[in-house]
């Protein structure tokens, strides 16, 4: 089976078992665990949509936040990383947001049960950026319950909280809001800016373009108080960090980018290596 094949194939089994979901909330959902170990907030799923069950795969793995990249066809939000992999069955509703809403409902209000943390859901904007974050806006509103809401000056913390990143056109018309059900994506050009965390929670920006240093051989001193002066100026206001285009091939050179983030502070470690990133976590947490 050549690859593309199988990535259709993949993602289509991937749409239909995330489907399945919509349990009534007494039920056992798929990836549920009841009494499992602590939820692993600081991984950050990256293109999760791209996994055999998108969503799940994540949550199985105890991941605290999951990537969704969403096009805007008619007015629908569908999701994909790419135009032509675009899959009228593939809708954000289907693979997140009707699954959260059912979990949730299975939780007792909770993502992870018995946990009060709020699952990170970072949608990627690749069409324009406000027409786009209005559509969005219109989904995000059936599901109010469920998400982190902005009303008049207050943070409302919910079991979910949506980041929007990508085309960055969605600015103005979040801004303009009053109330909202999320939040905007900044960059390390929006650090120390005007805008509050109540807008921007979350600094992201791409690791290639800041530092030069891959994981091979020592971490140079300067790109160290670098890092770390960034995750100080972020933390002092309330916002988190989180870096794109890290390493992500199994191996010493990505283990020791990571064990820098996280002596860095940084709050996400982001990976398409659910299993891989969860080991290392798991390993860090118990020496």
């Amino acid at each position: 089976m050549d690859l593309t094949t199988r990535r259709r194939a993949l993602t289509t089994l991937g749409a239909a078992l995330a489907g399945t979901v919509a349990l009534p909330a007494g039920h056992a959902l798929a990836g549920e665990r009841r009494h499992g170990p602590r939820p692993l907030w600081r991984a950050h799923a990256h293109n999760d949509y791209e996994h055999p069950r998108p969503l799940l795969d994540a949550l199985d793995h105890r991941f605290g936040s999951v990537e969704a990249d969403i096009y805007l066809v008619g007015d629908q939000l569908l999701v994909a990383h790419d135009p032509e992999d675009l899959d009228p069955a593939r809708t954000l509703e289907s693979l997140y947001l009707d699954p959260l809403a059912a979990r949730v409902r299975a939780n007792r209000g909770r993502v992870y049960r018995g946990y009060r943390g709020s699952l990170q859901l970072l949608v990627d904007i690749k069409t324009e950026g406000s027409s786009t974050y209005l559509e969005l806006d219109r989904h995000l509103r059936r599901y109010r319950h469920l998400f982190t809401t902005y009303a008049h000056g207050r943070v409302l913390p919910g079991p979910v909280t949506a980041v929007i990143s990508g085309d960055r056109a969605a600015r103005a018309p979040m801004e303009a809001q009053t109330v909202r059900r999320a939040f905007y994506d900044g960059r390390l050009a929006d650090l120390g800016s005007q805008a509050p965390a109540s807008f921007v929670p979350l600094i992201s920006d791409n690791w290639t373009l800041n530092f030069t240093w891959r994981g091979v051989g020592t971490f140079p001193d300067a790109e160290r108080e670098k890092l770390r002066g960034i995750v100080r100026a972020a933390h002092n206001r309330r916002q988190k960090v989180r870096f794109w285009a890290t390493p992500d091939l199994a191996g010493p050179a990505r283990e020791a980018l990571w064990a820098e983030l996280l002596a860095a502070d940084v709050d996400y470690l982001n990976t398409d290596d659910l299993a891989g990133l969860e080991a290392f976590l798991d390993a860090r947490r118990a020496a």
